[in-house]
């Protein structure tokens, strides 16, 4: 039983939540349930999407803590793989079944070996395994690969309808903006970290923010869409803000961690201003759930 839980640590469950989000927010945006789809299995594609998203992203934090074995051995040896736990084997077989099994429920989704989904599936795989390997460390790799696996996380959402791809890919930049801005502060979560690099976070959440609300005002349901903007905001900001006045390790933590799980509301945000909002309260629904795991398990 110590070691499941050891296995369940290392995909950081509160973030695989804040992953199926982006699932369901690229769901509403492709507009899947405003078309007559097959009534007897509208949902298998969803679910499969749903599987798909916590296998990539899940794999992927694993092996986060499978190529950074040598550094949490120093930094943090609560790990599992540093503790003892788990073996750095067994963690890299464990991060290999849950990728194969992300990219697998995908080829599912349309019927096809290499559908749109298994491309993005793919890459997300692909741009995790890279991240964790080659460019975390990078002052510009490390954010801008980070944040390009979410921004295909959303899109891989929007696959469920293909075709509305061509239209809506640049939805995906929003992403990789805001996770670039989380990865960059996340650094500074052991040793603390700098004014300048907390204001840039801000000024990228400040984007991200405006983005949100000049999608929902160009589609006409910004007063709807502000509410829940707002809640975002109002969850990303304090945290910073207080990181700003002292950016020291611990305040720097908790704002990533807000940062993190905020990604739900920020999700909701996406639904309502395409039009959805009872897909935004399904999404909702994720917070508490992410928040209370994130209280047992290590979010960073």
């Amino acid at each position: 039983m110590h070691k499941i839980t050891g296995l369940l640590r290392l995909t950081r469950p509160a973030n695989v939540v804040t992953a199926v989000s982006d699932i369901l927010a690229g769901i509403a945006i492709s507009g899947y349930f405003l078309y007559e789809i097959d009534s007897e299995r509208p949902w298998l594609p969803v679910l499969l999407l749903v599987i798909a998203t916590m296998g990539l992203y899940a794999g992927g934090v694993v092996f986060n803590d499978v190529f950074d074995a040598g550094l949490d051995a120093v930094e943090r040896p609560e790990r599992p793989i540093p503790s003892g736990i788990v073996s750095k084997a067994t963690a890299a077989a464990w991060g290999t079944f849950l990728l194969a099994a992300g990219i697998v429920a995908t080829a599912f989704v349309h019927q096809k070996l290499f559908s749109v989904s298994v491309i993005l599936a793919l890459a997300i795989a692909g741009g995790a395994l890279l991240y964790d390997k080659w460019c975390k460390h990078h002052f510009i790799a490390g954010p801008l690969t980070m944040g390009l696996c979410r921004g295909l996380n959303l899109l891989l959402g929007i696959s469920i309808v293909p075709e509305v791809l061509t239209d809506y890919y640049l939805t995906g930049l929003v992403p990789v903006v805001y996770i670039g801005a989380i990865t960059t502060i996340s650094r500074g979560e052991i040793h603390g970290g700098s004014k300048a690099v907390m204001y840039t976070a801000a000024a990228l959440y400040a984007i991200v923010i405006s983005t949100l609300l000049g999608f929902s005002i160009g589609r006409g349901h910004w007063t709807t869409a502000v509410f829940f903007i707002a809640a975002f905001a109002a969850m990303i900001m304090p945290p910073l803000v207080k990181a700003i006045r002292q950016p020291t390790g611990p305040l720097i933590g908790k704002a990533v961690k807000a940062g993190v799980i905020a990604l739900i509301l920020m999700n909701a945000s996406w639904a309502v201003a395409f039009g959805q909002l009872y897909f935004a309260c399904v999404i909702l629904l994720l917070l508490p759930v992410s928040v209370g795991l994130a209280r047992l398990f290590a979010v960073t």
